[in-house]
């Protein structure tokens, strides 16, 4: 694939957010729809297509740790909030590579994370579970070896402790199983088609509506 290729004759090992995203929609997994802008002009024109209310995000491949650099901005909503957050964005990042990720809000209050190691024994293997803030905390996850059938994927949903997140609760509506097992079907897929990646993680996950919406995601190369 053209952009694992670019990044390894670059000297990378990580892909940017925007670039791990674009992977991901390759193979039709939903993704936020997002603009990678890197002046005033291009902010403007982004905020017009796409909407607000908006998250704002500096987006480099050298950057992993985007909040604890403040570098996230969430439910902007005028051109006013976008422009000063755009210039906080900008100011607060490091290296040469700057630009800034204008990118739809999901709403939705429930997280989930997505991801794919290669493990030295077994190969790509896909992971999944409660996302967010919870992955390290709570470390409610599941693993199968890829390739997966649908039935691997659903039993990982159900290996989880807090699957019942997954179903009709508090007035939310059940998260669609359907399409969360094609994801997970489709990480294992690119993990054996692309044997430099190492890793993907996605994260979080978020269930809007029924809906599953990849809306940050890193891939690690080897």
């Amino acid at each position: 694939m053209k952009l694992i290729e670019k990044a390894l004759e670059e000297g990378r090992s990580t892909l940017s957010e925007y670039e791990s995203k674009q992977l991901l929609a390759a193979y039709q997994i939903p993704v936020t729809r997002e603009m990678l802008v890197d002046d005033v002009k291009d902010l403007t024109e982004a905020t017009q297509e796409i909407g607000y209310p908006l998250v704002l995000k500096g987006c480099s491949y050298e950057i992993s740790h985007k909040t604890e650099k403040g570098l996230i901005r969430v439910d902007i909503r005028s051109d006013k909030e976008a422009r000063a957050a755009f210039e906080e964005i900008m100011t607060n990042m490091d290296g040469s590579e700057k630009a800034v990720l204008v990118q739809e809000m999901v709403k939705g209050k429930r997280e989930l994370v997505i991801g794919l190691t290669r493990d030295a024994q077994f190969g790509p293997c896909v992971m999944f579970g409660l996302g967010g803030i919870f992955t390290e905390i709570l470390k409610d996850i599941s693993f199968r070896v890829a390739p997966l059938e649908k039935r691997d994927a659903l039993e990982m949903m159900q290996d989880i402790k807090g699957h019942k997140i997954l179903e009709a609760v508090r007035g939310m509506e059940a998260a669609d199983l359907d399409a969360l097992a094609e994801i997970l079907i489709t990480v294992g897929r690119i993990g054996l088609e692309n044997e430099r990646i190492k890793e993907i993680d996605i994260n979080p996950v978020i269930i809007s509506g029924s809906r599953p919406v990849a809306v940050d995601a890193l891939v690690v190369l080897s």
